[in-house]
């Protein structure tokens, strides 16, 4: 692979504006320090930075051209003190490595020294780039995977589809006497004079009762009642209810507390 190095006297560009490249910078230009926190958040590491350096080549890791590596570190370093951010010392360690190795390349090598049996001098950077390369990959990946269900989780709450039905208060024997006497007492004013009746029976009014229930869900307890019939109609009449009641055939309901009372026909249980 033959790459092309820029001259060796062309200045390093250290910004550029519109197009137009610079290679030094105003020497009354304020940077303050946090303003340039960018050029190392952009790099983990002096591993990272040189990993960046030999991707952007195209080089091959195996074979890196130290010389060449060296140098746009050396200047990446430089850029970093012109600005006047202050470095860590890792990378500082990084450059001192670099030129190590720089320096034990070009050293000449003993002719009576067998070249296989020499270590490459570059094996144990490479080897930790390696290295640094695939941990590196594998956290991009991990860092692509779903955040739901890893770092967030969909709250949900379950809702049960019971229906709860309220209670209906009971019909207590006093206020169905109550109730009575009221329908009686009304009574007492249709009785004005006294005519002869057909008996009156209970089983008949019992009938009665059960027919006007066969095609109505509910029906008051006054509108039972024929108070043209006197007392002796509606005393059968409550009688009939009683005995009703007391076949589980019919049942007294309020819809709430102390209100009218209504009649309904009894539902089978299973």
């Amino acid at each position: 692979m033959t790459t092309i190095q820029p001259a060796e006297n062309t200045p390093p560009i250290v910004a550029t504006v519109l197009g137009q490249a610079f290679t030094d910078l105003p020497k009354d230009l304020y940077i303050p320090p946090e303003a340039m926190q960018v050029f190392l958040e952009a790099f983990e590491g002096p591993l990272d930075l040189l990993l960046y350096l030999i991707k952007k080549q195209n080089l091959d890791i195996l074979n890196i051209p130290i010389a060449e590596i060296t140098r746009q570190y050396m200047e990446y370093v430089e850029l970093m003190k012109t600005v006047s951010l202050e470095l860590a010392a890792e990378y500082l360690v990084m450059a001192a490595i670099l030129a190590e190795i720089k320096s034990r390349l070009l050293l000449p090598k003993l002719e009576n020294t067998d070249e296989t049996g020499e270590e490459d001098p570059r094996a144990e950077l490479i080897r930790r780039l390696q290295e640094y390369e695939r941990f590196k990959l594998a956290a991009e990946k991990l860092d692509k995977l779903p955040r739901q269900g890893r770092d967030t989780f969909v709250a949900g709450a379950s809702i049960n589809d019971e229906v709860f039905e309220k209670p209906k208060p009971e019909v207590s024997f006093k206020e169905l006497i109550l109730a009575f006497a009221a329908v009686l007492k009304r009574a007492e004013h249709h009785t004005n004079h006294e005519i002869a009746l057909e008996p009156l029976s209970v089983r008949d009014r019992m009938m009665r009762i059960l027919t006007l229930l066969e095609n109505k869900t509910f029906i008051t307890f006054s509108s039972v009642f024929t108070l043209t019939e006197g007392r002796l109609g509606v005393v059968v009449t409550f009688l009939a209810m009683l005995e009703l009641l007391k076949d589980n055939l019919i049942e007294f309901v309020q819809t709430t507390p102390f209100g009218p009372i209504h009649l309904k026909a009894q539902t089978e249980t299973t």
